[in-house]
């Protein structure tokens, strides 16, 4: 089974930067994707920017154009969310996903436990 782990949340005024991780571990699979989504306060969960691992090619929400960056690290397995000029409206917990070929034809999505991101006025 494989585990994501997120870190770097954490409390930041406006106009501030965070940068987020997430390391996946456990069993070996093939990554074709991550990605990071978000929860505001009393939203549903929103998509905020994936990567393609092995060609790179990002895409990201129209709220984060701009302003964040999705990079990846093949040997670390390991996906960033470089976040800057951040609003409060920012505030969520952010969540990994990773999506792992298991096998041909079928794909796994894995979640991290979220962490927190607040950004005050």
């Amino acid at each position: 089974q494989v585990q994501l782990v997120e870190s770097g949340g954490g409390l930041v005024q406006a106009g501030g930067s965070l940068r987020l991780s997430c390391a996946a571990s456990g069993r070996s699979f093939s990554i074709v994707g991550m990605g990071w989504f978000r929860r505001p306060p009393g939203k549903e969960r929103e998509f905020v920017a994936g990567i393609n691992w092995s060609a790179g090619s990002t895409n990201y929400a129209d709220s984060a154009k701009g302003r964040f960056a999705i990079s990846r690290d093949n040997a670390k397995n390991t996906v960033y969310l470089q976040m800057n000029s951040l609003k409060p409206e920012d505030t969520a917990v952010y969540y990994c996903n990773a999506a792992f070929m298991v096998r041909p034809g079928l794909l796994n999505n894995y979640w991290g436990q979220g962490t927190q991101v607040t950004v005050s006025s």
